[in-house]
């Protein structure tokens, strides 16, 4: 058995290295978002604030690839500390710049603070020539006023 204890650090973002640099491999299109968190915030290793939508419903958030990607890793962190609500995302990719789409994961979460506040995701993929690839959230399927957050997105 091979056994590594790791320290708690583990439960936030992933250590900086081998992750994609997004801010200059892709152009970052968005739905929406709130001044004070902008996109950038939860793609660009560094920062802490995460993004947040302007506005309440469902959010889109799209990175369009300047050259083909080869993906391996995908790790997203979703946060919420204030309402109790069931959120569900789907991650979808495109090898032909956007016109078509093969659906990665769909994943639904129930957020009860504060026992439940956290959703970490990391997937092990194997996406070759990824030129688009798009996560779509719905903050809260019954439909409430609630405004879509992601802390935390990296691609390996």
């Amino acid at each position: 058995m091979r056994k590594q204890v790791t320290s708690a650090s583990l439960v936030g973002a992933p250590p900086d290295r081998d992750w994609l640099d997004v801010g200059s491999a892709a152009v970052v299109e968005v739905t929406s978002e709130d001044g004070a968190h902008p996109v950038e915030s939860a793609l660009l290793q560094g920062e802490k604030r995460g993004w947040r939508a302007a506005g309440p419903g469902p959010q889109t958030i799209r990175l369009v690839f300047d050259k083909p990607q080869k993906l391996r890793r995908i790790w997203l962190k979703f946060e919420e500390t204030e309402i109790k609500r069931t959120q569900e995302f789907v991650l979808r990719w495109s090898p032909d710049g956007g016109r078509s789409y093969r659906e990665i994961v769909r994943q639904q979460w129930n957020f009860s603070p504060p026992e439940t506040e956290r959703e970490t995701e990391d997937y092990a993929v194997e996406l070759s020539d990824v030129t688009a690839l798009e996560l779509n959230i719905v903050p809260d399927k019954s439909g409430g006023e609630v405004r879509a957050s992601l802390e935390c997105w990296r691609l390996g």
